[in-house]
């Protein structure tokens, strides 16, 4: 209802209608941007050892009809410039990507680090660009349940349906979770309650 009052203009980048513009504007800048996400993710975790799941890409497409809505929902707003259907076939294999929990939390040290890649030491993102990065994940990286993480882990993060979570304390470290079962949220059970325990006998949080 609100992307239909706000004529298309999705405001969160890190649920499926900001995401699928975000594809868009990747679709418009590279020649092959399957080929630069993978790139991408690779110099962030500092191995050539990721790669698209093909079988779960094409899972994405054959049920995706919500995605496939959205696409075309947009496009009626002018929000998409490029086919539906390639930047869905985009869309669906960033879904797919295959990562072990140290490789998401190599790649997610970009974000704790002000923007420095910590393999090379070179500089990726601006601090200002990180420092809206990490507020986005902070207010917006867990679906309907963006304000329970805050209270529970009080640390910058973003959850994915396939039960993984990231998250990242700025300037000292990152860290990722793993478990399938989902609650109605969508958001990891004993993923989420890793990171409370976490934070919580450590001390180590945003707040």
């Amino acid at each position: 209802m609100q992307l239909e009052y706000e004529k298309g203009l999705p405001r969160n980048p890190l649920i499926n209608a900001g995401a699928l513009v975000v594809t868009d504007i990747l679709v418009s800048k590279f020649e092959n941007p399957k080929a630069e996400i993978l790139r991408y993710l690779r110099q962030l975790a500092g191995t050539e050892d990721i790669h698209f799941n093909n079988s779960v890409a094409e899972s994405e497409r054959k049920t995706g009809y919500r995605n496939f809505a959205l696409a075309y929902f947009l496009k009626s707003f002018g929000n998409l410039h490029n086919d539906v259907e390639q930047v869905l076939d985009v869309y669906f294999h960033q879904c797919s990507v295959e990562m072990t929990c140290a490789e998401l939390a190599r790649a997610m040290q970009i974000f704790s680090q002000h923007g420095i890649e910590p393999n090379s030491g070179e500089r990726l993102l601006s601090s200002s660009q990180t420092k809206r990065l990490n507020a986005v994940m902070q207010t917006c990286g867990f679906y309907d349940e963006a304000g329970e993480f805050t209270f529970a882990v009080g640390l910058p993060g973003k959850s994915g349906v396939g039960g993984g979570i990231a998250a990242l304390l700025p300037g000292h470290y990152s860290i990722a979770v793993w478990s399938p079962e989902l609650n109605k949220k969508g958001n990891s059970v004993l993923g989420m309650k890793a990171l409370e325990l976490f934070t919580t006998m450590t001390g180590s949080s945003v707040f």
